[in-house]
């Protein structure tokens, strides 16, 4: 994690002089639109498709270097790469990465855990996250998912990859859950299967958001606040029955801070601390486009089209408009990829998070504190306080909630796998 600290300064330095002293830290690769699965809550496999070569990749991240702490390798579904392995080695020869996560919709239940396995041998000093989508148990996942079967193959790729947890220290295994109006009256069915069957590193839900990217715009796939008001509370319950320690206690810190900006944001409707999208996080699109993040989804310039260097197609015009634009506040989001690369760089928020650390660590060691309580399956959520004040109209603060940080819901390429 020191390692970072340089990379840092150099970010906080690239936007207060409005131009970026060295590359970004945060990367998503997109690898490719093609998904098996078809979604009610994503129309990505729609997409033309236009995939980047390993060719191009090993060109990509050689012109990126050491820059890099941070990769998603996002879809679509990436599995379907049968080169995936050999892009996260192209990667990690290159770039070193401190962290690399895969989500993955669990289809190819013969195929996937031995793809993972040879991710985890390209990647041996990377913290590996793969991320098992799940929105529902049994049948009513298959539905959601419209894939008959996808449950059990995906129950399968799970049994596949925990065989994989003894044997590799560097992987965090993950179930993730969108909360859509398909599936929020049965989240607690859903809850309860991952916590007393499943029992995954951490369990990551976030709502269904109607984006560009994934092409859901106007098909009405968020649940109202009354609908998805006693799954938050379901959530906080878990979170506050958990108790945490060592590296734990840090992430957690930066959870608890990023719901108050996703609340804040949500209620204020503007920036709450300066988006370093652009700066120190960015996408790249499957056909090579360089986005600042997948949320403005523009394209700054295509690495086709400037011979593979990274560097040439960050530097473009349209580059610094798309930063400006940024730094002005002209767009904000609750994006939890650039929400934690932007905590990360914020000095006062760094500041905050060591200040409530060493507080908890100061009470544990005071004599007579209680460790009884009981240690429940920690969930996330990206809304859980944004929901919070909305139903707490009386100005009163809701109680802070610190759930534990899985580096994967910074995640982001499809929002859905």
């Amino acid at each position: 994690m020191l390692e970072v600290l340089p990379k840092i300064a150099k970010m906080q330095a690239s936007y207060a002089l409005g131009k970026p002293l060295a590359l970004p830290m945060n990367y998503t690769i997109s690898v490719s639109y093609r998904c098996n699965s078809r979604c009610k809550t994503c129309n990505v496999w729609q997409r033309p498709n236009d995939d980047f070569t390993l060719e191009e990749y090993e060109k990509t991240f050689a012109s990126i270097g050491r820059d890099a702490y941070w990769f998603t390798f996002s879809g679509g579904e990436p599995t379907l790469r049968k080169d995936l392995p050999d892009m996260v080695a192209s990667a990690y020869r290159h770039c070193r990465p401190g962290i690399i996560n895969i989500p993955t919709n669990g289809i190819q239940d013969s195929i996937i855990p031995g793809r993972i396995e040879q991710v985890l041998l390209a990647a041996p000093t990377s913290e590996v996250i793969i991320n098992l989508s799940l929105d529902g148990v049994g049948e009513k996942h298959d539905i959601i998912r419209g894939v008959k079967g996808n449950f059990e193959r995906a129950m399968r790729t799970y049994a596949g990859l925990k065989n994989l947890k003894g044997r590799y220290k560097n992987f965090t295994l993950g179930v993730h859950t969108v909360i859509s109006n398909f599936n929020v009256h049965e989240f607690e069915n859903i809850y309860s299967f991952v916590r007393d069957e499943l029992k995954p590193d951490s369990f990551i839900s976030e709502i269904a958001e109607e984006r560009v990217e994934l092409d859901t715009v106007g098909m009405g796939i968020t649940p109202p606040i009354e609908k998805y008001q006693p799954v938050i509370e379901r959530l906080q319950q878990g979170i506050r029955n958990a108790e945490f320690s060592g590296v734990s206690k840090i992430t957690q810190a930066f959870r608890d801070r990023y719901y108050d900006m996703v609340k804040r944001t949500l209620v204020e409707q503007r920036q709450i601390i300066p988006c370093m999208a652009g700066v120190a996080s960015a996408q790249i699109a499957p056909n090579g486009d360089v986005w600042t993040c997948c949320i403005r989804a523009e394209s700054v310039g295509n690495l086709r089209e400037h011979n593979y260097d990274f560097r040439s197609a960050w530097m473009t015009s349209k580059a610094n408009e798309l930063r400006q634009s940024i730094k002005a506040g002209e767009c904000h989001c609750p994006l939890a990829n650039a929400a934690y690369t932007n905590m990360v760089c914020h000095t006062p928020t760094l500041a905050g998070v060591a200040t409530q650390v060493g507080k908890e660590i100061v009470a544990e060691r005071l004599p007579g504190r209680s460790s009884s309580k009981r240690r429940s399956l920690p969930v996330l959520s990206a809304t859980d306080t944004a929901v919070a004040v909305s139903s707490n109209g009386n100005g009163h603060r809701a109680p802070r909630s610190l759930p534990m940080l899985n580096a994967t819901d910074v995640q982001d390429g499809c929002a859905n796998d």
